[in-house]
């Protein structure tokens, strides 16, 4: 009597709808993870590569939609995804729930939401989500795509999620993928605009930006700005808890004074301190002198 061999389960039909840079490596991901794949892109010859590969070329997005249990929409905005779609709609006939339309445009939450009900409307099940990586990242454990609207969803179709990367669930509300999404960007590019101009205002003294990383990026930005400190600061916004004993936005006010005026004496352009001057400004007429700067995350909360 023989051993029974372990059976692998077969991977979901799955179509890609666009096929700009991040299109094609999803597309190719769902390739090499052994999904049948069927893509689509209005300009037709970008599928060439991957129906090399084994794809198959739709000649529409309603061929592309009636092969697939999920389909991975990458185009620029939802307003691209109503004009491809057109008047698309779920196979009739199809013995099959879904397809999942898996969006992951950028935009607003509130276009998230209203997305909801554009899929429900042609029999489509739908989940609005966010790409947290470059294009070289997608296939790797470390690829975090966010997700959000009806758990069922995500739960059914896991298998293919996964083959992107690390899907995480953020919770029922549509809005919520695109809403870390446009959250966390904020945070990347303040952050590297604050690097930038820190670089700058080093670099009117002729010091290059490469020796300012090692003390900027070395020691201060680990020592100082850690993910750690972050995270155990982040339950005091939620109590609305801002001792100042350590030090209070009046004292972080001069500070910022110090970095406009510097900024200005140098020559480099001074919008970015000027604008922190305001926003501690508006904090201290509010009350929150004699705390410390994380109050001013009062004046930024609905």
């Amino acid at each position: 009597m023989t051993a029974q061999q372990p059976t692998t389960a077969p991977r979901m039909p799955v179509a890609v709808v666009g096929l700009g840079p991040m299109g094609i490596v999803l597309a190719e991901t769902c390739l090499r993870g052994g999904h049948p794949l069927t893509v689509w892109n209005r300009t037709a010859a970008r599928a060439d590569d991957l129906v090399a590969r084994g794809a198959r070329r739709a000649g529409s997005v309603a061929e592309a939609v009636a092969a697939a249990e999920v389909v991975i929409v990458c185009l620029k905005d939802y307003d691209a995804m109503y004009a491809a779609f057109g008047d698309t709609t779920r196979a009739a006939g199809s013995g099959r729930p879904g397809p999942l339309v898996v969006n992951l445009n950028s935009g607003t939450p509130q276009e998230a939401r209203e997305a909801v009900e554009w899929a429900a409307s042609r029999g489509f099940g739908y989940l609005d989500g966010a790409i947290m990586v470059p294009p070289p990242l997608v296939g790797s454990p470390d690829a975090v795509f966010l997700y959000s609207g009806p758990r069922e969803h995500f739960d059914t179709y896991t298998q293919a999620l996964e083959t992107l990367g690390s899907p995480r669930y953020l919770g029922p509300d549509p809005g919520l993928a695109v809403l870390y999404n446009t959250a966390l960007l904020e945070m990347m590019y303040a952050t590297m605009n604050g690097w930038l101009h820190a670089a700058a205002l080093v670099g009117s003294a002729g010091v290059a930006a490469a020796d300012f990383a090692e003390l900027a990026h070395g020691w201060f930005t680990p020592a100082v700005l850690s993910p750690a400190s972050f995270r155990a600061d982040a339950p005091d916004l939620d109590r609305a808890e801002y001792p100042g004993d350590l030090g209070t936005l009046h004292m972080n006010l001069n500070a910022i004074e110090h970095i406009l005026r510097t900024s200005r004496e140098v020559g480099v352009p001074d919008d970015q301190p000027r604008l922190m001057k305001e926003i501690a400004e508006r904090a201290i007429a509010a009350g929150y002198g004699e705390q410390n700067y994380y109050a001013i995350f009062e004046t930024f909360r609905t």
